[in-house]
């Protein structure tokens, strides 16, 4: 029935692209509380979505925040896989507006890619697999069990998604999960990611004075909490790039020979890195590592917003009662964030001086994750990603976190399959997100593939 799919898929290529600038239009932005109406009107989209295609028990579950759209289909009998498909409906906000070329949340195709906010992360993605599963419902069956999971938190660390997946844990049990929030290297590079790097994210505010105070009259007399503050966060590394958090390092899984020695061929060479952020020269890691080795393989401590005293045009001489930092840290296999907390805490215990006052906030956390290349998930999504481009997918790690697939393995106590076609210059997160649009179609076309394989691969 392979062939049937496929016919249908290319046949009805327009009609998915205006289901794709449909959902697109809605600005289901998640952090931002004017959008939740949009937020539940996304999830009505998917679970109408759904329902046409067949599939039972689609309910839109409530969670502290945003709710999680479930569906499934169990009728491929007791001898085929049950893949859960994990995904997520909610965007990241436009801002800063100026900088966008064309509208955020109205498509607009330029050339053979598509602009929009969320139109690559992921709703893109999501649209193709939902796109696959009609060409297959509509001239055959489901080769696989399937459930679908589909969260509104993730562009905000998923903060629900841990206690809905536990506590509906035997509705989400599974072979595997099929991750569709993925990318390739290259439009014509197909490649599977099989490690992501987990996050650790805190903030910490140091308190000195009562109040602000005149900087001629009581500097020097009392300590200045910004002073304090920056001089621990540049502690936090030594001369060659190395985190000095006490054991930082100990549960570091490091880089195999064949890893490195793949590396050497990756595209993301010293001129792309150039290239695409502009810098005026690379640094700011270990020594001893390649760009991309520091970037998707080695564990990062990044401050990410720095506050204190007056920030204002022109000048006040004030000596500021409190500063604060934001940072956060990329850990790659094994490390646990429970233990980088401790290891934060013991360093800053370490470091703070007794003429101020300091705590420590936890945001968010999630796990690095990998996945063993010659599983048979894997090597499923091997075979369909060849049958549609051509040639062999190439290995990559991801620097960035997807906390679900953390969560999945912890709770489900199975692996993820990371399997989408999102392009490294797609903008995500900045304005003018694109969506390169024949990836699009061969994104539904593996999909069919993927489910086809894995279902006649048992």
């Amino acid at each position: 029935m392979i062939d049937q799919a496929l016919a249908y898929a290319r046949k009805n290529a327009p009609a998915f692209l205006d289901d794709l600038k449909a959902l697109v239009r809605i600005p289901s932005i998640s952090t931002l509380p004017e959008n939740r109406a949009d937020m539940l009107r996304t999830a009505e989209w998917l679970a109408d979505h759904l329902r046409r295609l067949g599939f039972d028990r689609v309910s839109i579950l409530p969670t502290a925040k945003h709710p999680v759209v479930y569906a499934e289909w169990l009728k491929a009998g007791s001898r085929k896989p049950t893949l859960l498909f994990y995904g997520h409906y909610d965007v990241q906000p436009p801002d800063p507006l100026p900088l966008w070329k064309t509208p955020p949340f109205e498509p607009t195709i330029v050339g053979e890619n598509m602009f929009a906010r969320g139109a690559s992360d992921m709703k893109g993605q999501l649209i193709a697999f939902l796109k696959a599963l009609e060409s297959i419902t509509r001239t055959g069956s489901l080769p696989v069990n399937l459930k679908i999971m589909l969260e509104g938190e993730e562009e905000v660390g998923s903060p629900s998604l841990r206690a809905f997946m536990g506590e509906h844990k035997d509705l989400l049990a599974c072979t595997y999960c099929l991750n569709g929030d993925g990318g390739i290297q290259a439009p014509d590079v197909p490649s599977i990611t099989y490690t992501l790097r987990g996050l650790a994210y805190f903030e910490v505010r140091v308190h000195g004075p009562a109040g602000d105070l005149h900087s001629g009259e009581f500097g020097g007399a009392v300590e200045n909490p910004a002073n304090v503050l920056c001089r621990v966060i540049a502690g936090m590394h030594d001369r060659q790039g190395r985190v000095t958090l006490p054991g930082f390092y100990d549960q570091v899984r490091p880089l195999s020979k064949k890893e490195r020695a793949e590396g050497k061929h990756a595209l993301r060479t010293d001129a792309w890195w150039l290239e695409h952020t502009g810098a005026p020269a690379l640094g700011g890691g270990e020594g001893g590592y390649t760009p991309t080795e520091r970037a998707t393989a080695r564990p990062t401590l990044d401050v990410n917003g720095l506050l204190s005293g007056f920030t204002g045009e022109g000048s006040k001489t004030v000596l500021p009662s409190m500063a604060m930092v934001k940072f956060s840290m990329r850990l790659v296999p094994d490390q646990d964030p429970a233990a980088i907390l401790r290891s934060l805490g013991r360093y800053l215990e370490a470091h703070m001086p007794p003429s101020v006052t300091w705590e420590l906030i936890e945001h968010a956390s999630s796990r690095p994750a990998i996945v063993e290349r010659d599983s048979g998930a894997v090597r499923t999504a091997s075979l369909a990603l060849e049958q549609v481009w051509g040639k062999k997918p190439i290995f990559t790690r991801q620097g960035g976190s997807i906390p679900v697939v953390g969560l999945v393995q912890e709770i489900l106590g199975v692996d993820s399959l990371l399997l989408g076609f999102g392009l490294p210059d797609d903008n995500l997160h900045a304005p003018n997100e694109k969506l390169h649009l024949p990836n699009f179609r061969r994104g539904v076309e593996t999909f069919i593939r993927f489910l086809h394989l894995a279902g006649s691969s048992t």
